[in-house]
Parts: structure tokens; sequence; C-alpha cells
């Protein structure tokens, strides 16, 4: 109690000063402030930012652990080193190898992640002078799960400077954006570096430097990271069963292959209510629905197998939700409060499309043959007018039963 009264009486002494914003915020992450109401207020509650931050974090830790086991698990098993898991608890992937080697890859892209925005972060503050507040705790969080395990640390960098300050900061800072910061770096990396986006090679720790070294000359065997929409695109088949694609046994980014850590996420963000059951909800009925417009077509014999769009177009539309990254972004992307729409009928819209919309350009885009990221960005930015009409016809409904009640 002696230390935070002697450093809010430092703050007091410097409040001056141009470097305090990064003082308060290192003093606000460790003690609750010491600023409160002296009026009678009209609501009182026990969260704040921090807490519903931290709350959003705790429910992608699982997501990170789980990432971290599976990128070393990928990395052997594509060596040929150890054979398949056998399930979640198979004794072959909750290895300590598997953790050291996937510690090693992954825990680099948290420390980029969160070093490289916070000091952005801290440098707007101090400039602008105002508070460091917690917004990009979750950002910082998630962008490490939703790149290949691979990407170079400095793209990473550069993504992050770029996704802070144009995403976020050129708007005004946390709460003021129109579109999701995590979402923006992972944009830019996609069309700054492709090759490092997509592909076979960048989902499995060392097969892009194994193809590299192959290509050098030396006598080594090439390493396979295909994930599950490459091959259904490319020959129509998949070699995983339904309970490696819904334990997360496979290939992706870092923390978008456990659908089921992903759905107890998604269970207790709910149940704290930060999460928008509606828009999660929403989002999956969205992309089961072109989904089986897709299926239909296929049925209909409206596309031949020989077409380039057959494998995609064929999956089974419930099995659109337990490959690629629509469930986490349903559950984690889709659901920031800034972005989204904020009502009730908004939220269903906006949710509904962004799954429809996911679908469609996983399908239709064979380069990159997911659209999750894309579709959400592109929501982000019509949000306000899904509001905008939801609120007005609302009005409109008012008024009419006004007049009718005057006549």
């Amino acid at each position: 109690m002696g230390l935070k009264q002697n450093l809010h009486s430092f703050k007091m002494k410097n409040k001056d000063k141009k470097w305090l914003p990064a003082f308060n915020a290192l003093f606000t992450f460790l003690y609750t402030p010491n600023e409160t109401t002296h009026n009678g207020t009209h609501i009182k509650a026990a969260d704040d930012l921090k807490r519903t931050m931290n709350t959003v974090i705790i429910a992608l830790v699982p997501c990170l652990i789980f990432g971290i086991f599976n990128a070393g698990y990928q990395h052997y098993l594509a060596l040929g080193e150890i054979e398949s898991a056998n399930g979640f608890l198979g004794a072959s992937f909750w290895t300590l190898d598997n953790l050291l080697i996937g510690a090693a890859t992954v825990l680099p892209l948290v420390i980029v992640s969160y070093g490289v925005g916070l000091a952005v972060e801290f440098v707007f503050a101090v400039i602008k002078g105002h508070e460091v507040e917690e917004g990009y705790l979750v950002t910082g969080m998630l962008v490490p799960l939703i790149v290949p395990v691979d990407i170079p640390l400095w793209m990473l960098a550069v993504a992050v400077i770029f996704g802070v300050v144009i995403g976020k900061e050129v708007f005004g800072g946390t709460g003021m954006n129109i579109l999701n910061p995590a979402l923006t770096i992972r944009a830019f990396l996609f069309f700054a570096y492709p090759t490092w986006m997509s592909g076979d090679k960048v989902w499995v720790h060392g097969a892009v430097e194994r193809d590299q070294m192959i290509a050098a000359g030396q006598n080594l065997d090439a390493m396979s990271g295909e994930t599950i929409l490459g091959t259904y695109a490319a020959n129509n088949t998949v070699d995983y069963s339904f309970m490696d694609m819904f334990w997360g046994l496979i290939p992706g980014s870092v923390g978008e292959t456990s659908k089921f850590l992903i759905i107890i996420g998604a269970l207790f963000l709910i149940f704290t209510k930060i999460g928008s059951w509606r828009i999660i909800f929403s989002t999956l009925v969205g992309a089961l629905a072109m989904g089986l417009i897709f299926n239909g077509v296929v049925e209909m014999g409206w596309i031949g197998e020989t077409s380039k769009f057959y494998g995609l177009m064929s999956v089974p539309f419930w099995q659109h939700l337990i490959i690629g990254s629509i469930l986490f972004g349903a559950v984690y992307m889709a659901t920031d409060p800034v972005t989204a729409s904020q009502t009730n009928k908004g939220k269903w819209i906006y949710g509904f499309l962004i799954g429809f919309i996911s679908i469609m350009i996983r399908v239709f885009n064979p380069a990159y043959p997911e659209g999750v990221f894309l579709a959400i960005l592109l929501m982000n930015v019509f949000a306000p007018t899904i509001d905008h009409y939801v609120v007005q016809g609302n009005v409109k409904r008012r008024m009419k039963r006004a007049k009718v009640k005057v006549a």
C-alpha cells in the first residue's frame, strides 16, 4: 500500500510532464487508479476496460497453449519422426519436444506483437498527451494466433506498426477505430507478403526453410504443410478425419485449428457477456447458408468436377465450420464491440453477412481459399450503415404508431 501511495504522489508531482501517460499506463496496469467519482453515480459495476480485455485474453490462452504444442507436433509429423497423435490426448502430441519447439517459434511472435504494438501506443500517447488505454491487450494476443508459425519477425513488426497506426491511431485510438486492428495487420501481411501467408509450406514450422535448402541443392526430403482448404481446392479430397479437424490436429494458423477450444472460449465470452451470441450464431448461420447453396449447385449438376471451384463447393455445408478459420473469426474477431454493429437487429444482419461472404470468398478465391478476415473487414465498414437503417426503421415504425394513436 505504501508503494502505491508513493507512486501516486510521484505522479501528482509530475502531472505536467509529457511522459506521464506512459507512467500512468504502467501504474494502472499494476494497480487500480486512485481517481474515483466524488459525486453520485448512476451505475456502479466491477468491470472496466482492463477487466474486459483480460477476460478475452483468458479465453484466448487455451488456443495459444494448444497452438504451441501443435506447432511442434506438425513439425515432427511432417518430418516423419513421430506418428499420428491418435486423438486430442494422444501421447505423441502433449510432449516436451513439441512444447519446446512450439514455444521457440510461437512465443517470439507474441513478444514482437506486444512489444512493437505497445511501443507504438506509448509513442502516440506521449505525442498526443492522452492516456494509454488497454485496447491493444487483446489485439496483441490475437495477432500471433492468426498468422503462420514461421512468419518472419521483421514482417510481423512492420505489419503491427501499420495496423496500429493506420487501423487505430489515425481514427483517434481505442474505441474510435472503424476496422479491427488485428485483421488490419493480417490484411497488410496478406497483400504485402503473400508468399508468406499462403501456399502449402507456411503452416508447418521449418517447411519453407527446408524447401529453400532443397532448391539450393541439398539432399533433403520435402515437408508438406497443406491445409484442409488447400487439399479440397486442389484435388477434392482431405486426409484428415473429422475428429482431427475438430480437436485441431491439423496445419493452420497458430490459434485457429482447435475448434473444441474455440467453442469453449465462445461459451466463456457469452457467459461473461463480453462476446455477442447474436453475432457468433448469425455468422455461423450465414456460413451454413452459403455452404448449402453451393451444395445445391453441385447436386443440380450446374458445375462439373473439372471446375476449379468444384472441390470446395462439394464440401458438406456443415464441414465449413470445422475447416479454416470461420469459427475463430466468428468468436474472436466479428464480436469486436467497437467495429461490429451495435443494435440487436444489426448484429443479426452483420453476422449473417460475414458468414455468407466468408464462404463465398473461400470458394471463389482459389489462390487463397479462405476469406474470413476479408469478410469481417468489409462488414466493419458497413456496420454503421446497417445500424443507421435499423434505427431509421425503428423511428419510422414509431412515427406510424404515433400517427395511429393521434388519429
